[in-house]
């Protein structure tokens, strides 16, 4: 739900766009999003999973484009996306070393859905991104498993939670809880209202540079963190109902860097920060009897409100992601502290 409104009075505010009705990803039409949280001691992790829309996602493909800020990061199916233009399964989330496991239940999970792979057409293009989250998680336990993607799966609804869920539960940003956030902006063209969102998995950037609607965290609070590195990753996904192209998608994914720098990120060695972006408003069909196919697309004069709401939506995802997470305790002990405790004690 982006920044609350118990935020805003406090003066937290992002950028000049109206935001959708949810103030998340899922206000752009048919997105939703599902989580599967592992909370228990030593084991902080999970799986969040993204539709983009309710139908035949494989059958019915949607434009999409992806872009690399930093490449420290273990994304898959990023160079079909590229080469093609085109999302076929939903978006998973999870910790570093469990992409494998989650690739395998996406593809049986697609498997299950579509007869036709591997035997009648060719095979599944599974999109699975992570982050590492071994600091207040036991990741080298290995402890999520397809069962849990299943779960996330199954879960996905429009109005989500936000925070220390899902593939959230054990990431940290700015040296803060961090994990889950999302916004939307709408924007007017030809007179008809358009949306665009972001969700992001935040686990990035150092306390220090941390700035919060342009203000710099220490002058909000008296906190200290310990010092740490910029280690860790921010994954982010956009989502709109205006017909683009791959092309324009991916000039949208360039602008993410911008919300992201607006909270104070340098996109460190360690961190990788790695952007998906795509269209419920121009289709694929994975079969088709004609060459030509119809697509719409923006006219490249017009695309500086949507690189503005880009901006915006990451900005307030990635803030929205601090407000909403709770202090979690998790491996050998170690505690990481909301944002929101933060402020209540200031």
């Amino acid at each position: 739900m982006g920044i609350e409104a118990k935020w805003k009075r406090r003066g937290i505010r992002v950028g000049k766009l109206p935001c959708g009705p949810l103030d998340k990803i899922s206000d752009v039409p048919g997105v939703t999003v599902g989580h599967c949280t592992l909370a228990d001691g030593e084991v902080q992790t999970g799986v969040t999973a993204l539709l983009p829309h309710q139908g035949d996602i494989f059958h019915d493909k949607v434009m999409a484009a992806s872009h690399v800020i930093n490449g420290f990061g273990k994304t898959t199916g990023l160079v079909q996306i590229d080469e093609l233009g085109t999302l076929e399964t939903p978006i998973l989330f999870t910790n570093t070393l469990s992409v494998g496991t989650v690739e395998t239940a996406l593809v049986k999970y697609m498997l299950d859905k579509n007869p036709d792979i591997c035997e009648t057409t060719g095979s599944v293009n599974p999109v699975v991104c992570e982050c590492n989250d071994s600091g207040l998680n036991d990741i080298r336990g290995l402890h999520v498993t397809e069962e849990n993607v299943r779960a996330a799966l199954a879960d996905c609804r429009a109005d989500f939670a936000e925070g220390a869920v899902g593939a959230g539960r054990g990431m940290r940003c700015h040296g803060l809880k961090g994990g889950i956030g999302s916004a939307s902006r709408v924007v007017e063209l030809d007179g008809k209202q358009y949306t665009i969102g972001a969700l992001v998995l935040s686990n990035h950037a150092v306390f220090d540079d941390l700035v919060v609607a342009g203000t710099p965290i220490q002058s909000l609070l008296d906190a200290h963190i310990p010092p740490h590195e910029d280690k860790g990753s921010i994954i982010t996904v956009l989502a709109t109902d205006i017909p683009l192209s791959e092309r324009q998608l991916r000039r949208l994914c360039h602008r993410a860097l911008v919300g992201l720098s607006h909270t104070g990120s340098f996109c460190g060695n360690g961190s990788g920060e790695i952007v998906i972006a795509f269209t419920t408003a121009n289709r694929v069909p994975h079969y088709s009897e004609k060459a030509i196919l119809p697509m719409g697309m923006l006219h490249d004069d017009a695309i500086n409100p949507l690189f503005r709401a880009v901006a915006e939506c990451v900005e307030e995802s990635v803030l929205s992601s601090l407000l909403h997470a709770e202090t979690v305790t998790g491996y050998h002990g170690r505690t990481v502290r909301c944002l929101s405790d933060l402020l209540d004690e200031k």
